[in-house]
């Protein structure tokens, strides 16, 4: 396994509003995936269909409201990293009247790095413009399949 993916965001919002976004399935689907399952308690399911069709599946594992998401990620659809196999930890820290979020990304193989270095750094700077009251346009991609 590689090291850690760690990506680092500053967002002009308070943390309860950042961790709003990562704990409720229709704020989340507004800045990754076309549809989401997020039930945000420790062993609840996080799932997400992206935009291009494929499947994440996982697990929350700890919340500290305001503070601290962390679940396990694994993709339905390709045997390269499946459900469970890796985690996200994101921590949301105050700092000058908003937030500096954290994400780090645990037991991604090698030959996975590069993609998922890319999905967070497309992702997250959509998760700040809806933070901060903005629109970040649709998902990249688009879906017609249900999450099931």
């Amino acid at each position: 396994m590689a090291e850690p993916i760690v990506v680092e965001r500053r967002i002009a919002a308070e943390p309860s509003v950042v961790y709003s976004y990562l704990t409720d399935s229709e704020r989340w689907a507004r800045w990754q995936g076309e549809s989401a399952i997020i039930d945000a308690t420790p062993g609840g399911m996080f799932g997400l269909v992206m935009g291009n069709g494929m499947r994440v599946r996982g697990e929350f594992v700890e919340l500290v409201p305001g503070r601290r998401v962390v679940f396990t990620w694994g993709w339905v659809d390709h045997s390269g990293l499946p459900p469970g196999t890796s985690k996200v930890e994101i921590d949301l820290v105050e700092e000058d009247g908003g937030t500096r979020l954290t994400l780090t990304h645990i037991g991604v193989p090698d030959d996975e790095i590069g993609p998922h270095v890319a999905g967070w750094n497309t992702y997250l700077p959509r998760l700040q413009a809806l933070a901060e009251g903005g629109d970040p346009g649709p998902d990249p991609g688009d879906s017609e399949q249900p999450l099931v």
